[in-house]
């Protein structure tokens, strides 16, 4: 079963359910996806509703952050109960140590000397942890390791 499938699915059990607070969520997801497919007039694949959900739950820990600063715990509560619901179809997170082990073997495979090559090494890192790893983290490793 496609994400994609899953998520109407789990929106058919929230309407049922009426769990109305994760049927919100489910419904700001589908709506995403369903604009993205509109604008480019494509079938959003695996990888591109990954990439929605990515946005998405960065765009929802900033506005925690932003609420929290604020002090409006209510809000920022609301935004928290959604990254559960959206974190929930992104696959399974890469440990520290998967991360370095991928990071040392794309360098390895570009052939990368230094940090004008961090171009190279991304190209070959971003695919395979899409989803999976926080990319500002992995660019950041990948450009210490370059420097080193």
């Amino acid at each position: 079963m496609s994400l994609k499938q899953r998520i109407q699915d789990d929106m058919k059990a929230a309407l049922k359910a009426r769990d109305s607070a994760r049927l919100g969520a489910i419904r700001l997801l589908l709506a995403a996806m369903k604009q993205r497919e509109v604008d480019e007039r494509i079938e959003l694949d695996d990888a591109a509703v990954l990439s929605i959900l990515d946005k998405m739950l960065k765009q929802r820990r900033d506005s925690i952050a932003q609420y929290d600063a604020a002090g409006r715990k209510d809000l920022a509560d609301a935004e928290r109960f959604e990254v559960d619901v959206l974190s929930a179809y992104m696959p399974q997170a890469l440990s520290a140590e998967e991360i370095e082990a991928a990071v040392l073997a794309a360098i390895a495979q570009s052939g990368a000397s230094g940090p004008a090559d961090m171009r190279k090494v991304m190209e070959i890192v971003k695919p395979l942890m899409a989803g999976r790893a926080d990319m500002g983290k992995v660019s950041a490793l990948v450009k210490a390791r370059l420097s080193a």
